[in-house]
């Protein structure tokens, strides 16, 4: 008789998420998706009472989940609640922001503001959770949000490509060093979804324009669009996947 193999499981029962940038949008998206798939979520974002709505409602639900106020860029704060909460065995770095400015008229602080969060905390953030996942010996995944502008170029995104460029080189390195460890490193690269970090784009018609013709499928990204890639990264379908990107655009970049 032919042995047949099995598909490895997507479930995450027995596991601890971390998701940043939870309250709302793709963080809310896939804190949502790794608690439907078994995982305890532990989810964070600044504002108090918007990460604790959104934490009850996937209770609500009836899913394990709970909330902690959290400044990513804070870095001691954020060592703190990474030590108190975990160890983690997934962490879902989304926490990021984005000001869409011209080239030109882009400032110091401006620059400052993107990449201390972008880049920067999103870096600590991992490292501090591949510290406890290497304290535990049990590997792990770690997903960054990156973005198709971490591949090519946008009008009025010169510092945010500049952060998704650096977070995906990031990526590549620490899978390389991580990797003896059993903790993967990959990111997940959305095309423009609808969020309220979006919303000023979507309200310009000549930028609606832009998106129509880059996006190959004709039509703009959903929460739900990133969901299910966000469970692949996270769970053991995915164990041989590291160092590389999931990208979510609609063949943007397939150009």
């Amino acid at each position: 008789m032919t042995e047949l193999p099995r598909t490895p499981s997507f479930q995450l029962n027995g596991k601890r998420a971390l998701v940043t940038g939870a309250s709302r949008g793709i963080g809310l998206g896939g804190a949502m998706a790794l608690a439907e798939h078994g995982a305890h979520v532990v989810m964070a974002a600044r504002n108090e009472e918007e990460i604790g709505q959104a934490a009850e409602a996937v209770k609500s639900a009836g899913y394990s989940a709970e909330a902690i106020s959290l400044d990513v860029g804070d870095h001691a704060a954020m060592v703190s609640a990474v030590r108190q909460y975990g160890p983690f065995d997934v962490l879902f770095n989304n926490a990021g922001t984005n000001t869409p400015l011209p080239y030109v008229d882009v400032t110091p602080d401006n620059f400052d503001m993107i990449t201390d969060l972008n880049l920067k905390a999103a870096f600590f953030m991992a490292q501090e959770v591949a510290k406890g996942m290497i304290k535990a010996g049990k590997g792990g995944s770690i997903i960054h949000t990156s973005s198709q502008m971490g591949h090519v170029g946008g009008i009025d995104r010169s510092v945010y490509c500049g952060s998704k460029f650096g977070i995906e080189g990031v990526t590549k390195a620490s899978a390389i060093e991580l990797a003896e460890h059993q903790i993967r490193v990959n990111t997940i690269c959305p095309t423009f979804i609808r969020t309220p970090m979006t919303a000023s784009t979507f309200e310009n018609p000549e930028r609606v324009k832009w998106l129509e013709e880059k996006i190959k499928l004709g039509r703009v990204g959903e929460i739900e669009d990133i969901m299910g890639a966000v469970v692949f990264l996270a769970s053991n379908a995915s164990a041989l996947v590291t160092g590389t990107s999931i990208v979510i655009d609609g063949g943007w970049t397939a150009d």
